[in-house]
């Protein structure tokens, strides 16, 4: 708790923001590029005695995206995936249903039509 300069949320379901804000030091920022369906609960208290900040933005440009990438492979800031199978999908469908999700899944494609080669 009170730990974090800031958090960048990903998520695009609806989900209670207060945790995360609990999570930020006095001046955090938290930062939305997950685009929910439904509006999210922002406990407005949270943010005025900690001084807090929440902001969104959509996608960056090129310059922005390279920006980016070059932060967090100098800083070897890697993200948390599991890797699956193109025949895996209806089963990642059915373990995002149950919230049996750890990390984000990345359909390997490459390696999946490598194989079905003759």
């Amino acid at each position: 708790m009170g730990t974090l300069d800031g958090i960048i949320d990903t998520v695009s379901a609806s989900h209670p923001v207060m945790p995360l804000l609990g999570l930020l030091k006095s001046h955090g920022k938290l930062i939305m590029l997950g685009a929910p369906s439904k509006p999210l609960e922002i406990p407005v208290f949270s943010l005025l005695a900690g001084r807090k900040t929440v902001a969104g933005s959509g996608i960056g440009g090129m310059k922005e995206t390279q920006e980016m990438i070059d932060f967090a492979a100098k800083h070897d800031i890697k993200a948390d995936i599991e890797v699956i199978p193109m025949d895996y999908v209806n089963k990642a469908m059915e373990r995002l249903e149950k919230a049996d999700v750890r990390y984000r899944f990345v359909i390997d494609i490459g390696n999946t039509l490598a194989a079905t080669k003759p």
